[in-house]
């Protein structure tokens, strides 16, 4: 490996002028993500505003024989976007461009530095729109969204990242530049490694074009907060609405949860009753069919004690608001130092799912508070644990290490996932085994090395 001073001359001659950051407060706040638990120690941030930049970049990784961490938004929560160990950060915020638009394809080309709600108001002024959506969609890179995944709040009609997408350019671990898909619709040709790399976080080559598809716009969605009997009802209540409504949404928090918004927000409560946990579901009232529909199920929700109670939006401000009980959980919480866990196992199994981490948990740190919510409408949870006021930071991540082996040992009888939608990265590779097999873990070490022979592409992130 070279010194630090040529691997900086050396990046200083395939970069445009003052395109590389190596004082403190830069390395510090490009070389992390919102994890915040690790110490960071990049050796330089460089932002290149071309594929070809990029692809110098690693070619000299490869040639000088130093590691890469892309860095997007750097809203992740599992430590995918984290230097500690010298690496060179590349940094894809000036590669926001849009690139080309086709109305007849609904189709947009973005470098992968544009931010989740820069394209979704992109879509908007040409009256289509962008259905991936999550609390970080204002600083969230397309990029960062393609190598994790994202999924969000509208996975149960919309789907995930990776359903958007009709092709990428992509540069290698081994410094080759590939065009993925052809932004094809039916493309049938043998193995599509378009999707290898996404999901991959960066450990088989960077994205840095990515061609979107887009939809039609949605029609005055209209959103619906419930107050349940018990979480099992959350499945009565799914099954019935889906009977009779294309749900754009089906969300979930405990009454813990909601309280935290409220007393954080300036947001009304939904009504006066209250409830162990409550679902909000959004839904396209196109026609008033639609709203006798929801009308007609609510009344047989609360004929069967499913649900006590419940509001639906009258407007559009109306509809924020209740969004914001849900949406606004992690901030209202971020004060209490949580640590948080993103499971997945199929929706049918939640409510069992659930109840048994609750009972784990609570039964050996009884001091503990639990903080639910997700997207329960493609059995996503969310489990935040709160630290106790008198407990030291340390030991109270030191006891939550011991929490993730008891909820990981139910994921895995639950045949469910230790990471939904936020990656793997630094924080669950140690439980990737709980999800995949051994034999899976061995391939998945196979095609990083054929992307990534030398290994530069983001390396101790999924797997050492």
């Amino acid at each position: 490996m070279q010194s630090s001073k040529d691997i900086i001359l050396a990046l200083e001659k395939v970069l445009e002028p003052g395109k590389i950051k190596t004082d403190t407060e830069s390395l510090d706040n490009w070389g992390r993500d919102w994890t915040k638990i690790y110490d960071v120690a990049p050796l330089a941030i460089v932002f290149p505003k071309t594929t070809e930049q990029v692809q110098a970049v690693v070619r000299l990784a490869n040639e000088l024989e130093f590691a890469l961490v892309p860095s997007g938004g750097r809203t992740g929560l599992s430590g995918g976007a984290v230097a500690s160990n010298g690496e060179v950060v590349v940094s894809f915020d000036y590669m926001n461009d849009f690139l080309e638009f086709s109305a007849s394809d609904r189709s947009v080309k973005v470098q992968a530095g544009v931010v989740t709600q820069q394209l979704q108001d992109y879509a908007r002024e040409r009256g289509l729109y962008y259905p991936v959506d999550f609390a970080s969609a204002g600083s969230s890179q397309i990029g960062g969204n393609l190598s994790t995944n994202a999924g969000g709040i509208k996975v149960i009609k919309y789907g995930m990242s990776r359903d958007w997408v009709l092709g990428l350019k992509v540069v290698t671990g081994a410094g080759e530049i590939l065009e993925l898909n052809q932004d094809l619709l039916k493309n049938n040709t043998g193995y599509d490694l378009r999707h290898l790399f996404i999901g991959a976080e960066g450990t088989l080559g960077f994205i840095t074009e990515a061609t979107m598809r887009l939809a039609r716009s949605p029609r005055n969605l209209t959103v619906l907060v419930l107050g349940l009997n018990d979480i099992t009802n959350t499945m009565d209540v799914l099954k019935a609405f889906q009977a009779k409504l294309d749900l754009t949404a089906y969300e979930f928090f405990s009454h813990e949860a909601m309280s935290h918004v409220l007393a954080h927000n300036d947001v009304p409560k939904p009504f006066e009753s209250e409830a162990p946990y409550y679902a909000l579901l959004e839904f396209e009232a196109e026609a008033q069919a639609q709203m006798d529909d929801a009308m007609g199920v609510f009344e047989e929700c609360v004929e069967n004690a499913w649900v006590l109670d419940g509001v639906i939006s009258q407007s559009e401000t109306q509809a924020k608001n209740l969004w914001c009980l849900r949406e606004g959980i992690s901030e209202s919480i971020s004060v209490r130092t949580p640590y948080k866990n993103d499971i997945s196992v199929v929706v049918s199994k939640v409510p069992d799912f659930l109840n048994e981490i609750n009972r784990v948990v609570t039964e050996h740190y009884p001091d503990f508070e639990l903080i639910w919510f997700g997207h329960i409408g493609d059995g996503n949870l969310h489990l935040n644990i709160l630290k106790p006021e008198n407990l030291e930071k340390d030991e109270f991540f030191r006891k939550c290490e011991q929490v993730n082996k008891w909820v990981f040992e139910i994921v895995a009888r639950y045949q469910g996932s230790v990471s939904a939608e936020h990656g793997v990265g630094l924080v669950k590779k140690r439980y990737l085994e709980y999800t995949k097999s051994a034999e899976e873990i061995t391939l998945m070490k196979g095609i990083k090395a054929v992307f990534d022979p030398n290994g530069v592409m983001n390396p101790g992130k999924i797997f050492d």
